[in-house]
């Protein structure tokens, strides 16, 4: 389920109900929860969280034209989901969120690299969700990106 729309606000109205209701509960936590300097934007037809060309230049190196992406949330045709760049790439975060979500929620884990999915909105963790939004900085999230994705 692709939306295409120019705001965050536009993407959320667009919604159904329960979907409008879960991207709504989880962009209040990770807007509560971000550390300063990302900034909510659309980006790839998802609400994205992203680092600002003011503060990286050198932009996405799969198109250094767009911001340096983050996390994004989305309502898919069968779940919703949750990507965050840091959980892919940097494995102490990866092992932090694995642990927490097997504490806090009932049910396999269903992820991808950077992709949670949850078939129920009903039973998104938007708590941990909003915590894992917490645990990197811009300048973290920068130096990560660096060492993993930047050409050296």
């Amino acid at each position: 389920m692709q939306i295409f729309t120019d705001t965050p606000d536009q993407y959320v109205a667009a919604l159904p109900d329960d979907r409008k209701e879960a991207i709504t509960a989880l962009r209040q936590a990770i807007l509560q929860n971000l550390p300063p300097g990302f900034q909510e934007a659309m980006s790839y037809g998802m609400i994205g969280y992203v680092v600002p060309h003011l503060l990286y230049p050198a932009g996405y190196h799969c198109d250094p034209k767009l911001p340096l992406p983050f996390m994004s949330i989305a309502s898919q045709k069968n779940f919703v989901a949750v990507y965050h760049m840091g959980i892919y790439a940097d494995p102490v975060l990866m092992d932090w969120f694995t642990a927490e979500y097997a504490k806090r929620v009932k049910g396999k884990l269903d992820m991808g690299k950077s992709c949670v999915r949850f078939k129920k909105p009903s039973e998104i963790p938007v708590e941990l969700i909003g915590e894992l939004a917490s645990k990197m900085t811009v300048q973290d999230w920068v130096s990560c990106y660096e060492n993993a994705f930047r050409k050296k």
